[in-house]
């Protein structure tokens, strides 16, 4: 199974009013949980076909599962959501790796403070040997670099934080 083909079933999925999906198929199987406003993804793919001849004991592939992050401090984490409620987040459409310049050694995309437009490329996410730019969604001021350049990103997960105009 292709990753554009698991990120156009989480779309789907989280347009519909489904908490949960199985999918099995060629040996991959894909599980997708809505629960309280959260997606919960777990992944299985055998590693490595082995070859028809040799005898082969079945060991069941261990599932991936993305787990939301807990916040450690209430006080602040309440503070921080109000201030992020007139906030808008840009963020990933994929699973892959943040890149803030277009390429090693040059100046970065957008920075804490730039002014955007809704059409500004604020950012490259590869995704698969793919370089996909990713745009600001809306006109405003950066006010957050979520993410470190090469970092992983997942499905949905904030990269900036936008002051719209």
């Amino acid at each position: 199974m292709k990753m554009h083909e698991i990120r156009e079933i989480i779309k789907l999925i989280d347009q519909s009013s489904i908490q949960e999906f199985n999918l099995e198929t060629e040996g991959a199987k894909v599980s997708l949980k809505k629960s309280n406003g959260t997606e919960t993804i777990v992944v299985t793919q055998p590693a490595v076909q082995a070859p028809v001849a040799a005898p082969v004991a079945h060991i069941p592939a261990q599932p991936v599962v993305a787990a939301a992050p807990v916040a450690v401090e209430a006080p602040k984490a309440a503070v921080q959501a109000s201030d992020d409620a007139n906030l808008h987040k840009i963020v990933s459409p994929m699973v892959g790796t943040f890149y803030s310049a277009p390429e090693p050694g040059k100046p970065p995309y957008v920075q804490a403070g730039d002014k955007v437009t809704a059409s500004k490329v604020v950012c490259i996410v590869e995704a698969m040997k793919l370089f996909n730019e990713i745009e600001a969604e809306v006109s405003g001021e950066i006010v957050k670099v979520l993410v470190e350049d090469g970092q992983l990103v997942e499905y949905g997960q904030a990269l900036f934080l936008v002051k719209p105009e």
